[in-house]
């Protein structure tokens, strides 16, 4: 007996009903899915949504086959668990929330041409670089979509043109500046001897002090990508939606930064792949 490949009458009839309105309403859905998507993931958050979806997966089975007493469990365990998700996905509702504020969330802060990106990541690195054969701890953090002034009011206002003299100067050891972090906005360094909140994931190894949790911990909570010296060992890190990439060069450090400075930011996962092909 044949195949029937014609299309299913009721399929049909919904696909008849579909008018231009209904296809940019559906690609406005789409592109906003797509978005908060690409905000949770390479986060602890992307996880949650995966055991979220199983649990909806196995009550619609549930449902299914009528399995009353476990149904109405699982009912009520995704009630309790949708009063709590805005405060599980607190990092990721402020920074949804950021983004919207600022207009940002379908697109990108205004960057820098690529004269004076390659100008400032020059700088940072020759800096950065100094800073790690002295073994002076430093942690600078790069401001992108989401504004930074929450951070910057913890520390000292400065506003100036940044050099690499300039930034080895604010690191300098023992002075009042040295221990907070110094926050980068465009070409401009806007403050420095900052607070950063400490990460609390207690998976990490112990050999990261205090600079390192402090770098994860604010990467946790916006998109800044933050940079790290180790003053134990000179070790160079870097610091993005709560992971952190240890034992950088030079030239590893400035394929990251660019992308925080003159274009659309590069895949976390691409950048650790390439920096486990160099490693």
């Amino acid at each position: 007996m044949p195949l029937d490949l014609s299309i299913p009458f009721g399929f049909h009839g919904i696909l008849s009903t579909i008018g231009p309105r209904d296809v940019i309403d559906i690609l406005i859905v789409a592109a906003i899915l797509y978005k908060v998507y690409e905000m949770l993931q390479d986060t602890r958050a992307i996880t949650l949504v995966k055991g979220i979806l199983v649990l909806l997966a196995v009550t619609v089975i549930c449902n299914a086959l009528e399995l009353h007493v476990i149904s109405w469990l699982l009912q009520k365990s995704v009630t309790l668990l949708f009063v709590a998700l805005p405060i599980v996905f607190q990092p990721e509702l402020r920074r949804a929330l950021e983004h919207l504020g600022q207009g940002k969330f379908l697109g990108s802060a205004g960057l820098l041409d690529d004269a004076e990106a390659r100008s400032v990541v020059n700088e940072i690195a020759k800096a950065v670089k100094s800073l790690s054969a002295t073994r002076t701890g430093a942690l600078l953090v790069i401001e992108r979509d989401m504004g930074l002034n929450d951070v910057s009011a913890t520390g000292v206002q400065i506003d100036g043109l940044i050099t690499a003299d300039f930034l080895m100067n604010v690191f300098i050891p023992n002075t009042p500046l040295h221990d907070g972090a110094a926050v980068v906005r465009g070409k401009r360094l806007i403050a420095a001897g900052c607070l950063l909140p400490l990460t609390e994931d207690r998976s990490l190894s112990t050999e990261l002090g205090t600079r390192h949790r402090a770098a994860i911990g604010l990467s946790e909570q916006c998109d800044a990508l933050v940079v790290v010296v180790s003053e134990e060992t000179g070790t160079i890190s870097i610091a993005e939606n709560g992971h952190i990439m240890r034992h950088l060069d030079i030239e590893m450090l400035k394929e990251m930064l660019r992308p925080a400075f003159a274009a659309p930011h590069a895949s976390f996962k691409d950048m650790v792949r390439n920096w486990r092909k160099k490693s």
